[in-house]
């Protein structure tokens, strides 16, 4: 019997380790624009995967959530960020901001200073043909995601919130439920990294309260459904010491290929803007 000359996908696949060997970029990665994190990760966010990120509330899961669209786009993955809290225009004073390092305030007032007014131009005019798409969640849910998604030829799909999705008229657990497993159908069904926010509100009255795997409602889909899930802690919302204003610590709860632990960020609240705290951006 003659042998296929067919490459069989067990080929293709030693191919690809083969070039990470010799220095290339995962196959099928989309980098978090955060290094320590990405390191964790094995290269960053893979094809298929479902992440969610988690926190207390004004922890800054949306700046965070909004950094990594950003960095993706600025490496040269093709973003689409979603939100169901913010109009498009805020989420654009917010990616200025973020660049530019200037105040949001500042910003929508008009009260910046010659310098900050330049750097916020040119930071306009750099990130021009470099950012994520942008719009609001559609009334029709994940379905509704999954065309913008084709239409934007999306590498990574970025939703915030979770509980936008989810209807209100029905069971909440139960919608948070069929909405975590929809985002994780899209991801593979259309071979993207879906990236989603959810909020956990109620941490402060307990001795621990860095989030868990377990502080998710949704009947537990959460923690079976999604590869990655991230978890933000900033000690300075539960503790008084000045010393630890922007310290951020980066749970990796959940990592189905790899391993789990923390990252050190530092957040900037005036400019809302994350840093990697051992290989921060100039």
């Amino acid at each position: 019997m003659t042998r296929s000359t067919d490459i069989s996908p067990l080929s293709v696949l030693l191919s690809r380790v083969d070039a990470v060997i010799d220095g290339a970029p995962p196959i099928g990665t989309i980098p978090s624009g955060f290094p320590s994190l990405d390191k964790m990760l094995g290269g960053g966010f893979r094809r298929g995967d479902l992440v969610v990120l988690s926190g207390d509330t004004a922890s800054g899961k949306s700046a965070l959530a909004l950094a990594i669209a950003l960095r993706a786009a600025m490496a040269g993955s093709q973003a689409l960020f979603l939100s169901g809290e913010m109009t498009v225009d805020r989420v654009l004073e917010r990616v200025i901001a973020i660049e530019a390092r200037t105040r949001i305030d500042d910003l929508r007032l008009g009260t910046l200073d010659d310098d900050a007014r330049a750097k916020a131009g040119a930071v306009a005019l750099d990130l021009r043909d470099h950012l994520p798409v942008v719009d609001r969640i559609p009334a029709g849910g994940v379905p509704e995601i999954g065309s913008l998604a084709d239409g934007a030829q999306a590498d990574l799909v970025v939703v915030d919130s979770l509980s936008s999705l989810a209807p209100r008229d029905v069971d909440r657990d139960e919608a948070l439920a069929r909405v975590v497993r929809d985002l994780k159908e899209l991801a593979l069904d259309r071979n993207v990294v879906v990236f989603s926010v959810a909020e956990l509100p109620g941490l402060t009255p307990r001795p621990d309260p860095r989030p868990t795997l377990d502080d998710f409602a949704a009947h537990g889909a959460v923690k079976r459904h999604a590869d990655v899930v991230l978890a933000i802690y900033r000690p300075e919302m539960y503790e008084q010491a000045r010393d630890i204003a922007g310290a951020t610590e980066l749970l990796v709860r959940k990592n189905r290929n790899g391993p789990t632990g923390y990252v050190d960020l530092y957040f900037y609240t005036q400019w809302m803007r994350f840093e990697d705290m051992l290989d921060p951006e100039r």
